[in-house]
This record gives C-alpha cells, sequence and structure tokens, in this order.
C-alpha cells in the first residue's frame, strides 16, 4: 500500500467513524470532556498538574475500552493522546525530531517538512480541519495573540522559541495553513558552519576579525538561506565585555554574552493599539547606551534609523535583510530608508548606505538544500550617484557536482585586497597570516 493509499485510508475511516486510531482519539476525547469538563482548559491549572489529570483519566477510559487498537498497544495509544489534548496533534513529533528544521500544513491532510534542506510529504494528518483550527487555536491563545476570520493572519512563538505563522480563510483559499520554523535547542557555533560548508576556514577567521574590528556587517538573502543562524554565530564574535542590544521581529538569536538586553517587536491588540514595531525599538535601543546593535531583520523605514545608528558610534552593528545579490541589499536599504517618510532624496539615503555599511555577507539556498555564502563584498563608498562594491569571496560555481548532486565548490578570494584591512590594523586586530596573498581563482 503506497503512502497515498494509507493516509486516504485513514482518513475515510475518521471521517466515517470505522475502528480507526482518529476514532478512538475521538471517543477518548469527548470521555475526557465529560470527565475533566472546564479543567481541560483551565488557565489557572498548572501544565503539570493538568497533564498528570489528563493522562490518569486517559489511561482509566482504554482501561474500559475494548477496542483492539487500545488492547494492543494502551502506551501508545495515551502517548498520542496526550499529543492530541495537551500538545500540538500530529505534529508534535515532528516538533521533536531534531532533523526537521521547517513544518508546513497546507491543510489537515497535507503536512510537509524540511529536513537537511530538502521538503517532503509526512504520512501525518489532522483528523479534519475542525481538529487543526484547533491546534491553531491553542498555539496562538498560549501567546495572547487571536486569529478569526476578523483577522485571518498571524505570527506566534511556541514555548521554545518556535517561530510561527498562521492563514485561515478567507485570504487561505484552500483551509487553514500553519508554518512553523522551528528552533534550534542550541546554537550554532562557527565550527557548525564550517562542518556545514556554510563558510571555510579562512572566511570564518576574516568574520570574526571584522566583527572584533567594529566592521557595521549587512548579511543578505533570501527566505530560508540561512540569515539568522549566520547572523547568530558572527554575534558570537563580540566581546563578553561589550553591552549589546539585540531587536528582533520574533525572539531568535541565542546570544552567550552576559551583557545582552534583549527587544521583540510586538504586534496591535484586538483593538489595534500597542503595537511596538521595530523602527521603535531601533529608536528606543539608541537611549539605552549600547555598544552594538544587533537587529534580526530590517524590512521598514527602521533601515533609516539603523543607518543613521551605525553613522553616530554604533560601529559594529550587525543586521540582515532579504535580497537576491550584494547589489540588491544595497537598493532593498534605499528604498527601505526611503519608507521612513521623511522625504529625503535618494542621493542623501545613498550616502548613508555607503557611509553606515562596511560588509555584505550574502547567501544562498543552494539547489542540494546546503546553505552557503556565496559573496563577502565590501562597501567603498559613492561613485557618482552609485554605491560602489568590490566583491572580495565568491563561490565557485564552475566545480559542478558529485554523484550525489551536492556543489562540490567553495568560496575562493577574488584577488581584490579589502581596504578595510588598515582600519583592522589600527584597531589590534590581525587578520590570518596569507588569507590576501595566496592565488585567487
Amino acid at each position: 500500500m503506497t503512502l497515498t493509499d494509507r493516509l486516504t485510508q485513514r482518513q475515510h475511516g475518521a471521517r466515517n467513524g470505522v475502528g480507526s486510531a482518529a476514532a478512538l482519539r475521538l471517543r477518548v476525547h469527548r470521555e475526557l470532556l465529560a470527565i475533566l469538563g472546564p479543567q481541560l482548559y483551565d488557565r489557572r491549572t498548572g501544565d503539570a498538574a493538568l497533564e498528570q489529570k489528563v493522562r490518569e483519566t486517559i489511561n482509566d477510559v482504554l482501561a474500559r475500552d475494548d477496542s483492539p487498537l487500545a488492547v494492543a498497544d494502551p502506551a501508545r495509544v495515551a502517548a498520542e493522546l496526550i499529543d492530541e489534548i495537551l500538545g500540538h496533534g500530529p505534529v508534535e513529533p515532528l516538533l521533536r525530531d531534531p532533523d526537521i528544521t521547517e513544518i508546513m500544513v497546507n491543510g489537515p491532510d497535507r503536512i510537509y517538512v524540511e529536513r537537511f534542506g530538502q521538503i517532503h510529504h509526512v504520512d501525518a494528518a489532522f483528523v479534519d480541519e475542525t481538529h487543526l483550527r484547533r491546534v491553531i487555536d491553542r498555539i496562538v491563545w498560549r501567546v495572547g495573540r487571536r486569529v478569526d476570520e476578523a483577522s485571518p493572519m498571524v505570527d506566534a512563538r511556541l514555548p521554545d522559541g518556535s517561530r510561527v505563522n498562521v492563514v485561515l480563510p478567507p485570504i487561505s483559499l484552500d483551509g487553514p495553513m500553519l508554518t512553523i520554523r522551528k528552533f534550534a535547542r542550541e546554537a550554532f557555533t562557527v565550527e557548525d558552519l564550517i562542518g556545514f560548508g556554510t563558510v571555510n576556514q579562512e572566511l570564518a577567521q576574516l568574520l570574526y576579525a571584522c566583527v572584533r574590528g567594529r566592521l557595521d556587517i549587512v548579511i543578505s538573502g533570501g527566505t530560508g538561506s540561512g540569515k539568522t543562524t549566520t547572523l547568530n554565530v558572527l554575534s558570537g564574535f563580540i566581546p563578553a565585555n561589550e553591552r549589546i542590544v539585540t531587536i528582533e521581529d520574533a525572539a531568535e538569536l541565542q546570544l552567550r554574552q552576559e551583557h545582552v538586553l534583549r527587544l521583540e517587536a510586538r504586534p496591535p491588540n484586538i483593538e489595534g493599539r500597542g503595537e511596538v514595531t521595530i523602527r521603535d525599538l531601533v529608536r528606543n535601543a539608541l537611549r539605552m547606551r549600547p555598544d552594538r546593535i544587533v537587529i534580526g531583520e530590517v524590512r521598514d523605514g527602521a533601515a533609516l534609523d539603523m543607518l543613521q545608528a551605525m553613522n553616530t558610534g554604533h560601529n559594529g552593528s550587525l543586521t540582515t535583510v532579504h535580497a537576491n545579490a550584494p547589489r540588491d541589499s544595497i537598493a532593498r536599504l534605499e528604498t527601505m530608508a526611503l519608507m521612513a517618510g521623511l522625504d529625503l532624496p535618494v542621493r542623501a539615503v545613498r550616502e548613508q548606505v555607503a557611509s553606515a555599511v562596511d560588509l555584505i555577507v550574502h547567501q544562498e539556498r543552494m539547489r542540494d538544500g546546503a546553505r552557503r555564502v556565496t559573496h563577502v563584498s565590501e562597501v567603498i563608498g559613492m561613485e557618482g550617484e552609485v554605491v560602489t562594491l568590490q566583491d572580495l569571496f565568491v563561490f565557485d560555481h564552475r566545480a559542478g557536482f558529485d554523484e550525489h548532486g551536492r556543489h562540490q565548490g567553495t568560496i575562493r578570494w577574488t584577488g581584490l585586497r579589502p581596504r578595510f584591512l588598515d582600519a583592522l590594523a589600527d584597531a589590534g586586530i590581525a587578520v590570518p597570516a596569507g588569507l590576501f596573498e595566496s592565488s585567487p581563482w
């Protein structure tokens, strides 16, 4: 029997009440409601106490149930019911799988995951659309958010920090959609990035020197290219004696330094009030005496405030931006700075960008699923009306693929010496010996 056949059979059995796991879960769930009643949804009941009550009640109900499924494996059925009632239903095991980085629910019977950079369909399904809505409501309720037909889109966060996006009808034409980007339980290190092939040893040493030397760095790339992971690693290079303010739309950074102040944006409440934007947080951060400002991502007029912070003594700031290439990231910063609504001339904005940003690290998700840094570009300054860049390192795509379809290339020096070497030398920061003396490609 194929995966599709098994999934279809499971859904058919659930919808027709024929002795399936879904039907058993439904029966036990109804008995739990009859026995525990409002206690299942009482916010005053602690999670541990509620789980104990649910577990005891499930065991009692299963002991009285004479269905073959309940008799054959009561422990497994009880575990599934705990996931269903107190967890996130069929996605709970996926959340526990360390190899899965993203979970995409496109409807009650279409669940996909990203594993090692590749998207796969999984043999899991919600009973129906109502079941999926119940899990969605549980997620957003726990973080004090609201999602319904009047407010059909929401960003939320699971207790472990995983990012959640929900889209409901009428915006979603094919039913509720749930996307979960899982939060890494342990922060990646630079050794991990080298092991993944994101950077090589030489480039990692150069980026370490650039962060320690307080260069302003922008990490660019597309969705899912690994920008935040690289930002997290580069943030770890900041000296422990500096005061760091992090600003994020959804908290993902895991800085290990002691003197870190974490700020998170807040959406408006049900009445449309109380919103705190990234731009609000950037302006407030300037009053908090930061040595460094680390912004998870700029996507609006906050770009102008960030550029001004970089130009007014907060050197060494780090951020990410969505872009397809280093040159595109400059254009994106210009556009977002103009969104601040201050009616600035384009040249003035470009001069701000050229003066503020020192280095652009561009990252891509390759066809084989690997995340690689493909460009490291230095911002030189202005040449007429154009912000000028020079590529210091570029990924060698000419190396081709191996028999498994993986890129064999690596990022290589272009032969151009960066102009910031003198600034690093003045700051007493050593650059790896011979890094800019070997033969370029």
